[in-house]
């Protein structure tokens, strides 16, 4: 009953919400960030309704929040969550997200060694998301840190975000970063989600290299021309 009545709350919101954000990280604060920026109306959904409510109260007034049991209200729902429970967020909710577009940020980083992918050649984290939902999945955000991506920018100029996905879900997301402030980047279908995340992955491997120490997760990835 009360799962049911999440459900049937998430879904009177759907037409007050923009974007739904799942996550209270440093990624989830920097992408609720630029929304506000953006002029959107958000939610943020944590498996704990306090820490929820605690997140939206520190972002400002009239931000939403709740569990994530709740079917999520925004048109994209944000995963700000590791790969792993990214989908099993994914999978719990099932038909839910049968309409939404789903944002993928993931980066599917063995954070042992910072020297290789979890996820099989020839797939991706946006990939193995995708094949659990019949909601439209979007990668974005993989290749930002969360401190330039608060700011929205990188060595005075807007962030580059990379963007890859079916083409009209993958306009929505990039309508999304102009409003936000930043310069979308589209790269073609959610096939492309494998380079960024292997691309990333050797962005990553800098920052926990003692021979960069100036690379101290606040770098950004600018592309010139």
């Amino acid at each position: 009953m009360k799962n049911f009545l999440a459900r049937l709350f998430g879904k009177k919101n759907d037409m007050n919400i923009d974007i739904t954000i799942i996550g209270t990280g440093n990624m989830g604060r920097a992408l609720a960030t630029r929304s506000i920026a953006a002029g959107k109306s958000l939610q943020v959904l944590a498996r704990s309704t306090e820490t929820a409510a605690t997140f939206a109260a520190e972002l400002g007034t009239g931000i939403a929040s709740g569990n994530t049991a709740e079917v999520p209200a925004g048109r994209i729902v944000v995963l700000a969550l590791p790969f792993d429970a990214a989908k099993e967020y994914v999978a719990a909710q099932g038909s839910a997200l049968d309409s939404k577009i789903l944002v993928d940020i993931t980066n599917p980083v063995d954070f042992a060694t910072f020297d290789s992918l979890t996820t099989p050649a020839g797939s991706s984290a946006a990939e193995e998301i995708s094949a659990l939902t019949s909601a439209t999945v979007v990668k974005a955000f993989n290749t930002t840190f969360a401190g330039p991506l608060t700011s929205g920018s990188a060595d005075g100029k807007p962030l580059d975000v990379f963007v890859a996905g079916e083409e009209s879900a993958r306009s929505e997301v990039a309508a999304f970063v102009i409003a936000a402030g930043m310069r979308p980047l589209e790269v073609g279908g959610l096939h492309h989600a494998r380079e960024l995340e292997g691309f990333q992955l050797l962005v990553m491997a800098m920052q926990v290299n003692p021979a960069l120490p100036d690379f101290n997760w606040g770098t950004a990835l600018t592309i010139v021309g």
